[in-house]
């Protein structure tokens, strides 16, 4: 049976499938997609050279919550209820039952599915009379409901109380204490102060994550054999903070612990290659790998500058921003046998586009309302194909500010950097900015040149294009659906 009107056919062999997902990691800070980097990142070097690394891939958001949510519904964020920023620890779930999600997809197709690592999609906890969290009751309306017959993780940033383990709607050990660390006190492992369980230890969640999943592998290495793989969906909380490098990492790098911590987060994807390979379903396997937005400025820029890193690769902007550096991030497949090695693609594609690439890796095809803003790269994937069926590209950022683009032009709906970096769109607003930007990325990457006065009509053709693929409820071919909100894009003064 294929629920939310999925209609599968049987695909040869099927691969298992992991897709990891880090944690504020730039598109600079790995040397597949940057290769003047100072950071070593050997294992993710390799695995680009055994597969395909995008270099022109994007999350739909500049931030957390939200690049989830498209990542796993093929939609994107905006759409939701969710118009602008994240959600907390304590937030109730984001994605509805109903909605189609990657779990829900993979388990129709006869996959064993799972979630290990930082949900930070809201799920449900019970709350007593007084509004407490009660640590003794299931947790509802978690991973379970959107497809996942298994989770275990936490429920929001590594950064964000409480601090437990909810391992399928089961807190693991309720808190017995009260714990954080300022700023002032470590200004890299800085963490707020909440509760936290006793077998939660803040430095070794990354290596515990990266162990359950192992565990999950070997538990499921023989199911494609027997006609049931499996899918392994697993967000990374690092390297976010708290920064918390373990030795030998800690001071390896010679930069800072930031540079360290993405040193260490490396070194476990070559550990999980290893387990594949040890188990004889490498080959079997398509792993992909990407970052829920580029790089944040707690990874201190100054100081990694000093030493010649630059964590956006010569890219404008930072996490939660609308420039480049906010959304552009790497993205690397690996498949043995069916991914050609050491490939690079210039194709245009987002993070949303995942859903319909496994949809068609699966031979399923989805209903009207599922991956409303998802592509297909499995001919780019395969080397059937050079690009994909997208054109276009909308880009959204933490304070809920838009960005469209379409070939080399990128229309800014902002008269700043709709995020953290320089001009903050208050800032922009008093300083007399133009409320829209448009770029030439071809001519200029790094964002430089503001040609809003000098091409008008290319500003009301991607503001046409914007409007239609917003009221559409959609950006790929098919009937009109509605979004979950009345979407507004239009900046201040347009």
């Amino acid at each position: 049976m294929f629920p939310f009107g999925l209609s599968a056919t049987a695909a040869d062999s099927p691969p298992n499938v992991i897709i990891v997902m880090a944690d504020d990691l730039g598109i600079g800070d790995i040397s597949p997609t940057n290769p003047d980097g100072k950071i070593q990142t050997p294992h993710l070097q390799r695995m680009a050279e055994q597969g395909l690394t995008f270099l022109d891939a994007h999350t739909s958001s500049s931030v957390c919550t939200p690049t989830r949510y498209g990542l796993l519904t093929g939609r994107y964020n905006w759409r939701s209820r969710l118009a602008k920023g994240v959600l907390s620890g304590t937030s109730e779930h984001l994605i509805p039952a109903d909605r189609a999600t990657l779990g829900h997809l993979m388990r129709s197709a006869d996959y064993h599915t799972a979630m290990i690592g930082k949900w930070h999609l809201g799920w449900d906890w019970h709350k007593d009379d007084d509004g407490e969290i009660d640590f003794t009751k299931p947790v509802r309306n978690g991973p379970d409901i959107n497809g996942f017959d298994r989770y275990y993780g936490h429920c929001g940033s590594l950064d964000m109380p409480p601090y437990v383990w909810v391992d399928t709607g089961q807190v693991t050990a309720p808190p017995n204490r009260i714990e954080g660390v300022t700023a002032k006190q470590d200004p890299y492992g800085w963490y707020r102060r909440g509760p936290i369980g006793e077998d939660f230890e803040i430095d070794q969640v990354l290596p515990h994550l990266f162990e359950k999943s192992f565990d999950f592998v070997r538990e499921n290495a023989g199911g494609r054999q027997d006609g049931e793989p499996f899918f392994l969906y697993l967000p990374l909380p690092a390297p976010h903070t708290p920064i918390v490098p373990l030795p030998p990492f800690k001071d390896s790098s010679g930069l800072n612990p930031y540079a360290d911590f993405v040193m260490q987060m490396d070194d476990h994807m070559g550990e999980l290659f290893s387990v594949l390979d040890e188990l004889g379903i490498d080959d079997e396997t398509l792993v992909v790998f990407t970052s829920d937005n580029g790089c944040s400025p707690q990874a201190n820029f100054s100081v990694l500058k000093e030493h010649g890193h630059d964590p956006s690769a010569g890219y404008r902007g930072h996490k939660a921003d609308l420039y480049e550096g906010g959304h552009r991030v790497p993205l690397i497949a690996r498949w043995p046998g069916k991914i050609a090695k050491g490939g690079q693609s210039d194709a245009l594609v987002c993070l949303t586009d995942l859903y319909a690439t496994l949809a068609e890796l699966t031979g399923q095809t989805p209903a009207a309302t599922a991956g409303e803003d998802s592509h297909s790269m499995l001919g780019v994937l395969t080397g059937r194909e050079q690009t994909t069926s997208r054109s276009s590209l909308i880009s959204h950022s933490i304070n809920g500010s838009f960005a469209i683009r379409q070939g080399d032009w990128k229309l800014c709906l902002a008269a700043g950097s709709g995020g953290w970096s320089a001009p903050r769109d208050n800032v922009a607003r008093k300083r007399g900015l133009p409320p829209m930007q448009l770029y030439h990325l071809g001519d200029d990457p790094a964002e430089q040149n503001n040609l809003i006065e000098q091409h008008p009509e290319k500003v009301e053709a991607l503001l046409q294009l914007l409007e239609r693929q917003v009221r559409q409820g959609r950006s790929t071919a098919g009937r009109a659906v509605k979004n979950d909100r009345d979407v507004q894009f239009l900046p201040e003064g347009v």
